[in-house]
């Protein structure tokens, strides 16, 4: 709104994007001026590759449960979700004191300690990479076998997000909540 507020009233404004949350939606109405909608590709849905699970737990075993199935072999390159950068560090610590390999990714890290997180997950260095939000949109790493939402995400659009970092390129994966 801001910039808006100094550009010329006579403008051209574009505005592309993979996904429009009713957010962006509704500054995209203030900002354009008889606007028109171009859609590429037909919108699918994270059924259509990915299996689903929940397992309502109590709170005071996610962690139990979490090491169990982490303790399957199939469970090759997983990226689990917590919602907050403080759960995320604490989730890593729980794990990596079990012997779990896991990595963090999170705001409270710098971009270099964020890209080594990565680039370990990604090389198979870090068989588990405990993340917040900030890795369900734009990443896009080949083989993630499963995606675990530990904490529920906040908003469905969210859900969507965070699974579909699984099931890509045809491949088919696993999303756990």
């Amino acid at each position: 709104r801001k910039i808006m507020s100094k550009t010329p009233e006579q403008r051209q404004t574009l505005l592309f994007s993979a996904t429009l949350s009713s957010e962006v939606k509704l500054l995209a109405e203030r900002a354009q001026k008889d606007a028109v909608i171009i859609e590429i590709g037909e919108e699918k849905t994270p059924t259509d590759q990915i299996t689903q699970y929940v397992f309502p737990v109590a709170r005071d075993r996610k962690m139990e449960l979490l090491r169990t199935i982490l303790e399957d072999d199939g469970w090759d390159m997983v990226l689990v979700f917590c919602g907050t950068k403080d759960n995320a560090e604490y989730l890593t610590r729980r794990l990596q004191h079990v012997g779990i390999d896991a990595a963090e990714l999170h705001s409270n890290k710098t971009q270099s300690e964020r890209k080594e997180a990565l680039e370990g997950f990604k090389s198979g260095e870090h068989r588990v990479l405990i993340a917040t939000d900030i890795a369900a949109r734009g990443l896009d790493i080949d083989g993630i076998s499963h995606v675990v939402n530990f904490d529920v995400p906040r908003n469905a659009e969210d859900y969507i997000h965070r699974i579909g970092r699984t099931g890509r390129a045809a491949a088919l994966g696993d999303a756990v909540t």
